[in-house]
């Protein structure tokens, strides 16, 4: 709008200057005109019109007082104004049709005539149009607006980015913080209100990570502050005589120490593997599960491990939780099927990145109506905690992934584990 609002009058008074620069040029050629035309006769007259209107833009002519005209004929519009300039004897500027007409008296000096019989020199000096000068003087002005819209546009830009880029730059940490991710902080920079909104966000995760911090230290000094009531209660139950009595008082007490000790393992996971968790899973999970291939030797089971993926595959889970995870399943199966049936263990690419983990048992299975129910925390069916299955489905849930019981071809259960990739 500047722009425009600067180019557009500046051509216009390109091309009154234009005009004015041939006004002035006339001015000049009717002083030469009226020099010839007061010393010479009509054929020299002629001569000399015939070399300045070739030279020049505006078209100059003579008018004698008898009426002959030497040069272009005026129009005959103008044949009254011609006649007023030779009565009243003075010049006088016009405008006409295309251009503006310029009309002097003569005086003719020891001439003892009135002013009718003076001579008029007539020059009409047309309007500019498209002329070579003016269209050059229109594109140097038109290519220096170009010059400042560029100029301008690359200086807005960068005022603009100075803006946008610190702006983006705690929007893209922001996302990072809502999906999982911890980056680094971002420096604070920009305008005066962007580096307030940096430090209120800096402050504002500074502040949840020391909630988080006293979190994980309020839920490690419940576990210290239980170990010494559970220690005597342990020492008590001990003493009880009766032996049913005291074997189910301390299967009570091991699921509730195994509870405190999975609630705070799983209040320090951030603190031990990060905001989000990576790890190889390929090689976790088939070094856990080949932990276990001497208990089903010791058993006479026949063990199968087979891998299918090549290569390290990252997924979206702890070493420790995948860990558990295989010996939540394993164990299963080798406390709730009998010592000949099979374990088959498969770790395969999943379907959408990551992995599947696949564990098969040639046990008696599972009913339908347990399966869709075993996954859920504290539901047990063989006298257990009931936090097993549930471990297994958080650990897949959370990496993107899940679980799903169905009925193996070995004849027992099956139990699919997809982890989501990193």
């Amino acid at each position: 709008m500047v722009l425009l609002a600067m180019l557009v009058p500046m051509a216009v008074l390109l091309r009154s200057y234009a005009l004015e620069d041939r006004l002035a040029q006339a001015a000049l050629e009717v002083q030469a005109t009226e020099t010839v035309v007061a010393r010479a006769d009509t054929g020299r007259i002629a001569s000399y019109l015939d070399q300045v209107n070739a030279d020049s833009t505006s078209v100059t002519t003579v008018i004698l007082p008898a009426g002959a005209v030497i040069g272009p004929p005026p129009g005959a519009e103008e044949e009254a104004r011609i006649a007023e300039a030779r009565l009243t004897g003075t010049a006088r500027v016009d405008d006409v049709d295309g251009g503006t007409a310029i009309l002097v008296p003569v005086s003719l000096g020891g001439s003892s005539a009135g002013p009718e019989a003076q001579p008029i020199i007539r020059v009409f000096v047309p309007t500019p149009g498209f002329e070579a000068d003016l269209v050059r003087s229109w594109l140097i002005l038109l290519a220096l607006g170009v010059l400042l819209l560029a100029g301008a546009l690359a200086l807005s830009d960068r005022l603009a980015a100075s803006f946008v880029r610190p702006i983006q730059s705690l929007a893209g940490y922001a996302a990072g913080l809502g999906a999982g991710r911890r980056t680094e902080q971002p420096p604070v920079e920009g305008p005066s209100e962007v580096r307030d909104l940096g430090v209120a966000l800096h402050r504002l995760v500074d502040r949840v990570e020391v909630l988080l911090e006293r979190e994980r230290a309020g839920i490690a000094d419940v576990s210290h502050r239980l170990r010494t009531p559970m220690t005597a209660l342990r020492l008590r139950v001990e003493g009880i005589r009766d032996d049913a009595d005291r074997e189910r008082l301390m299967a009570d007490l091991d699921d509730l120490q195994a509870t405190v000790d999975h609630v705070v393992r799983e209040a320090r996971r951030s603190e031990r593997e990060g905001l989000v968790p990576v790890t190889d899973g390929v090689a976790v999970l088939a070094d856990r599960a080949r932990f276990w291939e001497p208990l089903a030797e010791d058993q006479g089971r026949r063990f199968d491990l087979v891998v299918a993926a090549t290569g390290p595959v990252p997924v979206r889970a702890g070493p420790e939780d995948l860990a558990a995870l295989v010996d939540v399943l394993l164990d299963n199966v080798f406390t709730h099927t009998p010592e000949p049936a099979g374990v088959r263990v498969t770790v395969a690419p999943g379907t959408g990145g990551g992995l599947r983990l696949v564990v098969e048992d040639g046990g008696p299975g599972l009913p339908d109506d347990d399966a869709a129910r075993l996954v859920d925390r504290g539901v047990s069916g063989g006298g257990s905690t009931g936090l097993g299955l549930s471990i297994v489905d958080t650990t897949a849930t959370e990496s993107g992934g899940g679980l799903s019981i169905g009925r193996s071809e070995l004849g027992g259960a099956e139990v699919v584990v997809d982890l989501g990739g990193a």
